[in-house]
């Protein structure tokens, strides 16, 4: 049992030095402070849920090396951390479980799965608070300029319903992303730990973006 935690420990910290090797530099909002604010929350989410710690805190840590943003493909981005399991001598159990949830837990447009396992639910959990909030606000900007979307244009209506490749591709505004994904998330989450949380960080959002209109108009 003790060289089974040790083995563990050895390859969270090993998980942790590969997600900051990859995502440091990070210009989109998905850098390896998001990596270890998600970390963090899935620990705490994970503890509250009965949730096993080691597969959620790996998939935590490795869940944007794999996205499909960040990589050529949404394969060949699983393939690096597929990849990478192996080399570290992850049980197949454990690499596929994890695998598993980092394929099925991005947003994607609204056009993914549900998760399968408590610890998948967790991790994306923890993934979707952070784009709940103050913070989520800051990334939504920071992640509209990489695209060189502009902050808000009245001709350019929030899309109501659309495809993966036009989520990703289509030009939009960072005010639009507001209500195209991060204020539909509240609703999305699967346990109840996350849910209080994201019901007081969604208000604080819903505020941000009325008062936005309301300077965007000079009312205020």
């Amino acid at each position: 049992m003790e060289a089974q935690e040790n083995r563990k420990q050895a390859q969270l910290l090993e998980a942790e030095k590969f997600a900051k090797s990859e995502l440091e530099n990070d210009p989109t909002g998905h850098d390896w402070w998001h990596i270890h604010r998600v970390a963090q929350m899935t620990e705490r989410l994970a503890r509250e849920e009965g949730a096993d710690m080691f597969i959620c805190r790996v998939s935590a840590l490795l869940h944007d090396v794999a996205d499909e943003k960040l990589n050529d493909s949404k394969e060949a981005g699983l393939r690096k951390v597929t990849d990478w399991l192996k080399e570290h001598s992850f049980a197949d159990e454990e690499r596929a479980h994890i695998v598993d949830i980092i394929a099925t837990m991005s947003y994607n447009a609204g056009t993914n799965p549900p998760m399968r396992t408590l610890e998948g639910k967790v991790v994306q959990d923890a993934d979707r608070l952070d784009a709940i909030g103050a913070i989520a606000i800051a990334r939504a900007f920071l992640y509209a300029g990489w695209k060189g979307d502009a902050i808000h244009d009245p001709e350019l209506a929030p899309r109501v319903s659309m495809t993966t490749d036009q989520y990703r591709n289509e030009k939009s505004t960072a005010i639009n992303h507001f209500h195209e994904k991060l204020l539909k998330l509240k609703n999305l989450m699967n346990t109840n730990s996350a849910r209080l949380i994201a019901e007081e960080r969604h208000l604080y959002m819903e505020q941000y973006v009325e008062r936005f209109y309301r300077e965007w108009a000079g009312e205020w």
